[in-house]
C-alpha cells in the first residue's frame, strides 16, 4: 500500500489550502484514513479522521470548525480542506491508513504512511 500526499505550500494567514492524498496499492474503500501534522521540533499530532464510507469525522479540538477531511472511493483520495489557516497550522502534514485502529488520534495504530507535505503560513 503506498500514500503519496500532495497539496501543501505557502500561504498568508486567512488562506485556504486543500490536501490530497492518494493511496494505491489495496483497496481504499476498507481503509480508515487520518492526517497528522508535525511542526517543527515538536511531535507529531492528530488532525483528523474519517471511516470508510459513508465517513464519520473526528477532528483535533485546534482545527475543529477550520479544517474538513473527506473522501472519494472512487478515485482512492482522501482530502483535507483547510481553511482560515494561522501560523500555527506550519508543519509537515501526513495522510495515514489502516483498515481498523484502536484509537485514531495514535499514530502507531496506523500502518500505512505517506511522505508528508509542507504547509507553511505566513503571518
Amino acid at each position: 500500500v503506498q500514500l503519496q500526499a500532495s497539496g501543501g505550500g505557502l500561504v498568508q494567514a486567512g488562506g485556504s489550502l486543500r490536501l490530497s492524498c492518494v493511496v494505491s496499492g489495496g483497496t481504499f474503500s476498507t481503509y480508515v484514513m487520518g492526517w497528522f501534522r508535525q511542526a517543527p521540533g515538536k511531535e507529531l499530532e492528530f488532525v483528523a479522521y474519517i471511516t470508510r464510507s459513508p465517513g464519520s469525522t473526528y477532528y483535533a479540538d485546534s482545527v475543529k470548525g477550520r479544517f474538513t477531511i473527506s473522501r472519494d472511493n472512487a478515485k482512492n483520495t482522501v482530502y483535507l480542506q483547510m481553511n482560515s489557516l494561522q501560523p500555527e497550522d506550519t508543519a509537515v502534514y501526513y495522510c495515514a491508513a489502516d483498515y481498523t485502529v484502536r484509537l485514531y488520534n495514535r499514530p502507531a495504530d496506523y500502518d500505512y504512511w505517506g511522505q508528508g507535505t509542507l504547509v507553511t503560513v505566513s503571518s
